[in-house]
């Protein structure tokens, strides 16, 4: 019998944790009768750091996906009064997007899903634990330890 290779179980664990995430996630925005998805959660939260409205360009390249999956994203936002899609003054066949006042809004009610998603995931963890993970989780996705806003 041949012993498990300890880094294909972590690496096994940290997708099932990542599903475990996204389900927990997603049934609190459900909760708070958000009516988005969590991928849409995160193009509103990436919109509510821009101090200027981003183009499709930029929001695909801060989130990390391809320009397609935004505007499909963008498409759903859109659709729901969350989100437009405005012409650039300086070039107005560069489209960019921009929250609506009911897309600020359910950015505020966001924050609160987000919070008792995150309180649920992290219960098992004592604080010591917590600060632990936040920096191993840091070291992960930075690769240099440091804190990310």
């Amino acid at each position: 019998m041949t012993t498990p290779d300890p880094d294909a179980l972590l690496a096994e664990q940290l997708l099932r944790l990542t599903r475990r995430v996204h389900r927990i996630q997603k049934r609190h925005l459900e909760q708070r009768g958000l009516g988005i998805t969590p991928a849409q959660s995160r193009l509103l939260r990436t919109l509510g750091h821009y101090g200027s409205p981003p183009r499709m360009a930029d929001l695909a390249e801060r989130l990390e996906v391809v320009p397609r999956a935004v505007t499909t994203l963008v498409d759903g936002l859109e659709a729901s009064g969350k989100v437009r899609r405005v012409p650039d003054p300086a070039n107005r066949r560069v489209i960019r997007i921009e929250l609506t006042d009911h897309g600020r809004t359910t950015l505020g009610k966001l924050r609160g899903a987000r919070l008792s998603a995150a309180d649920e995931i992290l219960a098992p963890l004592s604080e010591d634990q917590r600060r632990m993970l936040a920096g191993l989780l840091d070291t992960l996705v930075d690769g240099d330890g440091e804190r990310a806003c």
